[in-house]
């Protein structure tokens, strides 16, 4: 079948109150990066989340950016204008990913090394970031993803950063609500970043928040966010700075959105559930999570097909099916060190096994917006096994 309308892989999820915010803005005339909304927003996430401070951005990849920068200059201090706070350092980066986690590094000039994926929850390896730190024993900076929704191995990353001395970045850009021994994802790093992007599980349309528990580090960043402007009658400078903070209409969007989170990570989690369900008996596997120490958010729901049946049912041969039927999949991200822009870079495994490559050879990312109706997604279940059924003729 051929949906008449298409159904997305995730889509923001209105609800009214963002119109209201919008509104507000307007008629009041705080139509910049000052106002009501963006208060609100930074005092909802901060309880939300349970971090004493946030800083609402322009985009998630804003807030990694300054968080990226706050750590150059805490280990190396203030860098000469134009040079950036890691000229000269290497930073070990989760590897599957989107390219926003890294680019930053290259922004501060810095030297990104890619650190494997491991299979239970396909975020950073603890074994490979281990091996990373022997081969550069002089790095002190580590840049950690939770994919999907998905919190990684929080304690032993954190542990093997302590035990090395290194600070932590923590993009939790798609994982908001999601929980790590019950704990929101977005507090254990030194410095950590949210994003509202259109298709996040709460959405701004753009946005993103920096979030800490450090109240020099919030000054700072809110400093640099808008210019680096001194206190003086006068427009002063003494160090760069950026248009990096977030409008107070698109906070209004936010600020309607943030109630909603709960009521969107419970349907996420029924997609999830029901693709699970639905792919019983078949040569596939759903994206795991460590079941016993986090919860994900259920972001996007994926799916990785068995080593004996790729051949024959390819991540390719799906995702045409589901273009057929006007549904929108995604191939898996793309690992970083397969990437054209850093295949010069380093890329340090856990046992000489390419775990992400392996990961986005043989998976996709399904359809996961939770406006999409049971009966949809059972039409693209049925198809799904469809191909592996007729595979086997």
């Amino acid at each position: 079948m051929r949906f008449e309308k298409k159904v997305w892989l995730a889509s923001p999820t209105m609800h009214g109150d963002e119109l209201k915010y919008m509104q507000e803005a307007y008629s009041t005339n705080w139509m910049s990066t000052v106002g009501k909304n963006i208060d609100e927003v930074e005092r909802l996430v901060a309880e939300k989340v349970g971090c004493k401070y946030a800083v609402a951005l322009g985009a998630g990849t804003a807030a990694l950016h300054l968080c990226t920068r706050l750590a150059g200059e805490a280990l190396y201090g203030r860098a000469p204008a134009g040079k950036g706070s890691l000229s000269g350092h290497k930073v070990f980066c989760s590897d599957m990913t989107f390219a926003a986690t890294l680019n930053p590094v290259a922004y501060e000039n810095g030297e990104a090394v890619f650190v494997d994926s491991e299979r239970d929850t396909w975020n950073m390896d603890p074994v490979a970031l281990e091996n990373a730190f022997e081969k550069y024993p002089e790095v002190r900076l580590v840049v950690l993803v939770h994919l999907y929704g998905t919190p990684a191995k929080v304690d032993e990353i954190r542990a093997i950063c302590d035990r090395h001395k290194a600070l932590l970045i923590e993009d939790a850009a798609e994982s908001l609500g999601a929980t790590y021994k019950g704990k929101q994802t977005g507090t254990f790093g030194d410095y950590s970043a949210i994003s509202f992007n259109g298709n996040k599980i709460i959405t701004g349309s753009s946005g993103g928040m920096f979030l800490t528990d450090s109240e020099k580090d919030a000054a700072q960043v809110r400093k640099w966010s808008t210019q680096s402007r001194e206190p003086r009658p006068w427009y002063e400078h003494e160090e760069i700075g950026y248009n990096y903070r977030m409008s107070n209409v698109i906070a209004g969007v936010v600020r309607g959105q943030i109630p909603y989170l709960e009521e969107h990570i419970a349907q996420k989690k029924a997609i999830y559930e029901r693709y699970k369900a639905g792919f019983a008996g078949l040569p596939v596997t759903m994206n795991p999570y460590d079941a016993a120490n986090s919860v994900p958010n259920y972001w996007l729901s994926c799916m990785l097909i068995d080593e004996s049946a790729v051949k024959r049912v390819s991540p390719e041969k799906i995702l045409a099916v589901l273009t057929e039927m006007n549904a929108e999949g995604r191939p898996i991200w793309k690992p970083m060190h397969m990437q054209p822009v850093y295949r010069e870079h380093s890329f340090v495994t856990a046992a000489g096994i390419d775990v992400g490559a392996d990961i986005f050879a043989r998976g996709l990312c399904l359809p996961s917006d939770n406006k999409m109706t049971p009966d949809q997604q059972d039409a693209i279940i049925a198809a799904i096994r469809e191909c592996f059924a007729a595979s086997k003729i």
